[in-house]
């Protein structure tokens, strides 16, 4: 077991009233409880340990679609293995870019790899609707726990400060919601626990409010997380508030029309000299296997989608997705440590080109699966055409079985330091205040010597370089798609790649599809909103 609350977080509560906030919002979230292991929300909290149980409903729904893994979705339109958090994130993150595309043909799945999809694409709806859903449990639980609340229900001294505790996290993960939400759609409604329970049409907000509110928040619980690495493993503390918010300095440009890259290499220096999280010295393949919460790889995770094949009854979610479906071809199943392969998802020939080699000579990081695989990609719908991936691996650092062969125990990086010396290093091309080039060097080698790849000098680090260098340590990482439109490559004809526009070399896309449409469902639920141009 990783965590001492795992077991808690899929226990698979469910609370009435935690959709209603948003009820008018998307329809998608209505709730209504099924059997005796759900619970209304008053008589529910009447119980001292339901309020680590709601949290930890919070957390795991990162990882899962629904109260029983695959089964019943939190979310209508898409199946529970369909509607995980990560899966959606890595659908919307990875496919569109040239990092991934996938063979399935399933609905408007296709056009997601050809930037072509529309308001009525049921992925970019399942992606939304997660989202506030993730939301609305946070801001249900927000109301179940004021003070008033707890003194009303007796809750002593000590259970009301872990609480506090509580509430900060919730509002995190409220706040990393409303991160996605900013950076996929732009303009969306903004609701809180402050906001009436019960049928209303939320107010939708620019893009440039949702940054103001993303930034509040995290700066506002900075004093109620846990001090940095004294949370329980799985749980996040100050730093990654911190590293949250220097994510979204990082592409405040985008988002508002004002860059604060000086303000996020100030947020990356702090992180780096003060947070304890520590530059991992393991081989890079440590932090993506099956033990990555202990095997040295711990250190410089800061906030992991936590996996665990006996926990975690989620087939088609989280990692279970990403490695079932990356195996196919030839490959061997067992010796990624999984029962089989769903001949789904695999790399783009441009993305291969920022590697010297494919077989991770020059740089241990760039290791792909090319036995019987064409680097070329004729046929989407083919899985031997495209590189596949085997950054993944359901196996221990020493080569020994995973708990078990069909669910994962690998642990998703979400947020890591290395993704932290490359913000620090971008800033400083970019000519941030106080953020020192040879500084970045040394970081930009010490994720190169791990690597196993040649070092580079000052004169080396470029906006391009800096790009290809976020592709070749994070790839895969849900980070492809934020990166490539900051540095003005997702759409437009300056970066090309197989497929892109629905063409075999690429072409290029309209512009105004840096920002994915408000989904049309969503739309009718709530005729208030208004769609994105171009749509």
């Amino acid at each position: 077991m990783k965590i001492s609350f795992k077991y808690i977080s899929y226990f698979f509560l469910f609370v009435l009233g935690i959709s209603m906030t948003l009820s008018s919002c998307t329809s998608d979230l209505d709730v209504t409880p099924k059997d005796d292991d759900e619970f209304l929300s008053e008589t529910f909290f009447q119980d001292p340990a339901s309020y680590k149980q709601v949290l930890a409903k919070l957390y795991a729904g990162l990882y899962v679609g629904g109260n029983d893994g695959d089964g019943a979705a939190d979310i209508a339109g898409l199946g529970g293995d369909f509607s995980s958090y990560l899966r959606l994130l890595f659908v919307t993150q990875e496919l569109s870019t040239d990092e991934a595309i996938i063979a399935w043909a399933d609905g408007a799945l296709p056009t997601l790899n050809a930037q072509t999809w529309s308001p009525a694409n049921e992925f970019l709806e399942g992606t939304f609707s997660r989202a506030f859903y993730h939301i609305s449990v946070a801001n249900e639980f927000l109301r179940q726990t004021t003070d008033e609340k707890l003194t009303a229900r007796g809750v002593d001294a000590d259970l009301k400060a872990e609480i506090a505790t509580f509430r900060a996290e919730a509002r995190f993960l409220r706040a990393f919601s409303y991160y996605n939400l900013m950076d996929l759609f732009g303009n969306v409604p903004i609701t809180t626990e402050n906001d009436p329970v019960g049928f209303y049409y939320p107010e939708q907000k620019t893009r440039a409010e949702v940054f103001a509110y993303v930034e509040s928040e995290l700066k506002d619980i900075d004093a109620s997380l846990a001090a940095s690495k004294s949370n329980e493993y799985g749980r996040v503390d100050k730093t990654a508030a911190k590293f949250l918010l220097a994510k979204v300095y990082l592409n405040a440009k985008v988002y508002t029309g004002t860059d604060k890259f000086s303000e996020a290499a100030t947020l990356s220096k702090e992180i780096i000299d003060n947070s304890g999280y520590t530059f991992a010295n393991v081989p890079y393949a440590y932090l993506f296997s099956a033990d990555n919460n202990t095997n040295g790889a711990q250190s410089e995770v800061i906030f992991p989608i936590v996996g665990d094949g006996n926990a975690i009854r989620a087939t088609g979610g989280g990692m279970s997705f990403i490695m079932h479906a990356s195996i196919g071809g030839s490959m061997d199943a067992a010796s990624r440590g999984m029962d089989g392969g769903w001949q789904g998802i695999r790399t783009r020939r441009e993305f291969v080109n920022l590697f010297a080699d494919a077989t991770g000579t020059a740089d241990k990081r760039g290791t792909f699966y090319t036995d019987g695989q064409s680097k070329d990609i004729n046929n989407v719908g083919t899985f031997t055409d495209g590189y596949a991936v085997t950054k993944f691996i359901n196996k221990n650092a020493n080569g020994s079985a995973a708990q078990r062969n069909d669910i994962p125990d690998i642990d998703f990086p979400m947020f890591r330091l290395s993704d932290v010396y490359l913000m620090y290093a971008e800033c400083a091309v970019r000519g941030a205040a106080g953020a020192d080039i040879n500084t970045a060097v040394g970081y930009i080698n010490k994720l190169r010597t791990r690597a196993n790849a040649l070092q580079v000098a000052s004169s080396t680090l470029t906006l391009d370089f800096i790009l290809d260098e976020r592709g070749r340590e994070l790839f895969w990482e849900c980070h492809r798609r934020t990166d490539l439109i900051r540095f003005g490559k997702f759409t437009g004809g300056d970066k090309l790649w197989q497929w892109k526009g629905g063409s075999i070399n690429g072409r290029a896309t309209e512009s105004y599809r840096d920002l994915m449409p408000i989904p049309a469902r969503n739309i009718q639920a709530n005729p208030t909103l208004k769609q994105n141009p171009g749509y």
